[in-house]
């Protein structure tokens, strides 16, 4: 199981136990209680209450289904293309009467007015003529700032100006209206129609624009195949689809009949239909906008959709033809659960693979030795995982309409604990709440790693205290507001702490002597991480220090959890509470024949072939004793601990020492005896003893 798990199931389990005491408070409504209740128990009507409620749900399912096949009114019948047809053979009558409503229109305006008006149609068809000057002049303009963006956003960059640059004369024009009707006051049908029609061109251009620079100039390798076939079909869409909306809003403005209003919105929602579908025909086009990503549901979804396709869009057909026959709610509500709900997939998943995909080329540039940055590229992706699987659940399950059931199913009270009903939705939402705080402390902890504590100077011991600090801060507070959201009265932590002042004084001596020795070691930094310690007879490196117990990792990979007490109530060595530099002893006897200034110049040479042995701390080389069989040296070499085992060095030197002395023709003793053997001698007889003694 692994940390987050453990802390998810003490957490829960916790606030089982606390409400369990939050029956003994004083909390105001305790009294409706009777004394015999039960501090935790299951509601009584619990069956009832499920039944009632999946009843309800079911019911206002029905209710919404049935709706979705009402049918609204088309607002026009067969008189009306009478209407229209009678009208159009009028049409060159109604000239002369149009043309005596512009002069009327022009004297209402005034001269000043009218020459506005003739100015501002200049300029939106001089913009038709200027764009490509335009262009260029801006591209001359951003000539600097190009040679100061990397290559590989360079062709970017150069495509939002084109589309910017494409659209401005629109942009402006429609800012130039805007001006306009703040200056004078007229509000003629035509003139405000005018300024909508700009809207639409302004984002008609915009659009346009920007299909022709993602889908015609390879910035994406999806649709360097398609995309110019694609762009043609989608702009004659996207263009029929503008002048509709301009001939709708020109037939509202000069107060067209409703039916015939009607019967023009008919026209142009079946025709529109009718181009999407030919559009979406293309499906190898289509299918290979789609990039490739190694996640088995969307592989899934891939292929799933590559084999209904052509299902997927005659549905889809369907559903808007019915749209134009008036079952608008029922086409929205299938089309955002199938179509809005697989965009939003894919969107979340190509999100989620891009921010993988950078954060992955980040820890490449990094070295496997950069401890920190690769905690902070590990935290990032449990970060964005977790927000992006959380995203997309509920993203999904809202689109589906199934979020507010599944909720209200959820939220009736499974569990009363002292006066706290607790269901399974606030649970979850705890949960949720706690991993956030769980993936957020990951974070700070190791952006303060990578960034602010190199910045600022910080050792690592300081920096591992506060980081310890701040895990435990953020989880706290995360613990208090999962509390918050099931609802648990946070006075119950008075009663909480009582009752550990009462297990410590009962039997929990050694855990709250380790805790105390954990809150001494953190912060006392005598005792940090990456320290090289000794305890006993066990040497390591410390890796972490937890709060009951501290890892010691040896270099026989071997890892020993010590109690925090042993380090508060034993001797503990610490060779890197000042310096990692130690000094090691090699003993060395060789016969009394050598010379012993040659001796201590071959030692000394001996410890100069090895870069293991630190240069700023020069060897050196003590003439210990006299022995037996031997003359004794010392040689003393100086390591950084944390490099190099002290183990390997003594080994590597000894090896060294006796080639060295073995050419030179230094002996190396061993112990001797010498056995001395007397020829000619007697061993003496006994002395008797008198006669007469017994």
């Amino acid at each position: 199981m692994s940390w987050t798990h453990r802390i998810i199931v003490a957490t829960v389990a916790l606030m089982v136990w606390i409400g369990g005491c939050q029956g003994c408070l004083p909390v105001i409504g305790a009294q409706d209680r009777s004394p015999g209740d039960a501090a935790i128990f299951l509601p009584d009507d619990i069956e009832d209450t499920m039944r009632r409620e999946a009843a309800r749900v079911r019911d206002e399912f029905h209710q919404q289904a049935r709706s979705l096949f009402e049918r609204r009114p088309l607002g026009w019948d067969r008189r009306t293309i009478d209407v229209i047809y009678d009208w159009i053979l009028t049409l060159p009558m109604q000239v002369p009467v149009f043309m005596g409503h512009v002069v009327e229109q022009g004297r209402l305006l005034g001269l000043v007015g009218s020459l506005m008006v003739l100015a501002f149609i200049g300029a939106a068809l001089y913009s038709l003529i200027g764009q490509r000057r335009v262009l260029v002049f801006v591209e001359e303009a951003a000539q600097p700032l190009r040679t100061l963006m990397p290559t590989a956003i360079d062709p970017y960059l150069v495509s939002i100006l084109k589309i910017l640059v494409a659209s401005l004369i629109p942009l402006l024009l429609w800012g130039a209206f805007g001006l306009i009707s703040a200056i004078i006051v007229y509000r003629a049908v035509w003139f405000l129609l005018v300024g909508r029609l700009l809207k639409v061109w302004a984002i008609g251009a915009l659009l346009l624009n920007l299909l022709r620079e993602s889908l015609t100039q390879d910035l994406f390798s999806v649709t360097a195949r398609y995309g110019p076939q694609v762009f043609r079909l989608a702009r004659i869409v996207v263009l029929y689809i503008l002048v509709g909306i301009g001939v709708l809003w020109g037939a509202e403005a000069f107060a067209i009949p409703s039916d015939v209003l009607a019967f023009l919105k008919f026209i142009l929602s079946l025709s529109i239909v009718g181009l999407l579908f030919l559009l979406l025909l293309k499906k190898r086009a289509f299918l290979s906008f789609l990039p490739e990503m190694p996640y088995g549901s969307y592989r899934r979804f891939l292929d799933g959709f590559e084999r209904y396709y052509f299902a997927a869009i005659f549905i889809t057909f369907l559903s808007g033809l019915l749209w134009c026959f008036g079952y608008q709610r029922l086409c929205r509500v299938l089309w955002i659960k199938t179509w809005a709900v697989a965009g939003t997939f894919v969107g979340l998943i190509l999100f989620y693979h891009l921010v993988e995909g950078g954060l992955q080329k980040w820890s490449r540039r990094m070295t496997p030795s950069d401890e920190h940055g690769q905690f902070l590229i590990k935290s990032l992706k449990n970060l964005l995982l977790y927000v992006t699987a959380t995203t997309t659940v509920l993203l999904t399950m809202h689109l589906l309409g199934l979020l507010d059931p599944l909720q209200r199913l959820l939220s009736f009270p499974v569990l009363k604990i002292g006066l706290t009903q607790l269901s399974v939705w606030i649970m979850i939402k705890a949960v949720l709440w706690l991993l956030a705080f769980v993936y957020l402390s990951g974070l700070l902890r190791a952006s303060l790693d990578y960034r602010v504590y190199p910045t600022l100077g910080i050792d690592t011991g300081l920096a591992y205290a506060l980081n310890t600090f701040l895990n435990y801060l953020i989880l706290g507070v995360g613990f208090l507001i999962s509390l918050k959201v099931v609802g648990i009265d946070l006075r119950i932590l008075m009663v909480f702490a009582g009752v550990i002042g009462i297990g410590i004084g009962l039997g929990l001596q050694n855990l709250a002597a380790n805790l105390i020795s954990g809150f001494t070691i953190v912060f006392g930094r005598k005792l940090r991480k990456d320290d090289w310690i000794q305890v006993g007879d066990t040497r390591g490196v410390v890796t972490d220090i937890y709060l009951r117990a501290t890892k010691v990792r040896t270099r026989d990979n071997v890892e020993y959890l010590i109690p925090n007490a042993e380090f508060i109530s034993k001797t503990v060595v610490n060779y890197t509470l000042t310096s990692p530099s130690v000094r090691i002893h090699i003993p060395v006897g060789v016969s009394y024949t050598a010379d012993p200034n040659r001796v201590r110049d071959i030692l000394l040479a001996a410890a100069a072939e090895h870069p293991e042995a630190l240069r700023h701390n020069p060897p050196e080389v003590h003439f210990t004793q006299y022995g037996d069989s031997a003359i004794h040296f010392d040689l003393l070499v100086w390591v950084d601990i944390r490099e190099i085992e002290e183990q390997r060095l003594r080994s590597l030197l000894y090896f060294t020492i006796f080639e060295r002395l073995r050419q030179a023709g230094i002996e190396i003793p061993f112990p001797q005896r010498d056995l001395h053997i007397r020829s000619g001698w007697v061993a003496p007889e006994p002395p008797r003893r008198p006669l007469g003694e017994q």
